[in-house]
């Protein structure tokens, strides 16, 4: 497995579940102040529309790299990788892009069957076909760990929240090999206006770097 798949291929792919691992026991019903907090998180997701963002990915393997990301939700997201990496990864018309531009090599596949699809939905919901698996708060932090509920072993999505007030600020993929890609955000801007062409894969300047006058790295 290639530097660039190892950067990108986890955050959008769960991966096979291991043959070998029994199925995920059902999660505990939330206590109050849990599906307290669980409310927050949908209401805060559900208003975000647009976030621009520099990122940090960390593999499970220690490959590091940097991009700006887009989100403009509901259901597109662009992650712009940083000069040498020369990966691009769009999400838009219920499909996502992965495009190498060195090897001019296009890879789709549904949202709907990745983990970062949750965060894309034009309502989230963490009940139902999504499972919480877990909340935590440490660190100044408040972290829940979700599943998709008809697949628990595919693997599992962690959002992190800065809770006061309400922000994301991480998530994790783990996939069923316990393998997990961290992204983190910083420089936060939320509210913006963004060109339609920056997720429409049949605009020309679709697959350029800074073809729509976007900074890149810095």
């Amino acid at each position: 497995m290639n530097r660039r798949t190892l950067l990108i291929a986890p955050v959008l792919l769960a991966g096979p579940a291991l043959a070998q691992r029994a199925s995920a026991p059902p999660a505990a019903a939330p206590a109050e102040r849990d599906r307290a907090d669980l409310a927050r998180i949908e209401a805060y997701l559900n208003g975000l529309i647009t976030l621009r963002a520099r990122f940090l990915q960390i593999a499970h393997n220690g490959a590091a790299a940097e991009g700006t990301a887009w989100i403009w939700r509901p259901g597109r997201m662009r992650f712009e990788y940083d000069p040498p990496e020369p990966l691009l990864l769009v999400a838009d018309a219920g499909q996502f892009l992965m495009y190498d531009r060195e090897l001019r090599a296009p890879t789709t596949l549904l949202v709907s069957r990745t983990p970062l699809g949750i965060l894309l939905r034009p309502e989230v919901r963490l009940s139902g076909d999504v499972t919480v698996a877990g909340i935590e708060r440490s660190g100044g932090f408040l972290r829940v760990t979700v599943f998709r509920t008809a697949e628990p072993n595919e693997g599992r999505l962690t959002l992190v929240f800065n809770p006061d007030p309400m922000e994301l600020r991480q998530w994790a993929v783990t996939d069923a090999q316990r393998r997990e890609t961290r992204v983190t955000l910083s420089r936060i801007e939320t509210g913006l206006r963004f060109p339609a062409g920056l997720f429409q894969f049949n605009d020309p300047r679709f697959f350029e770097p800074g073809g729509f006058g976007l900074p890149q790295g810095g």
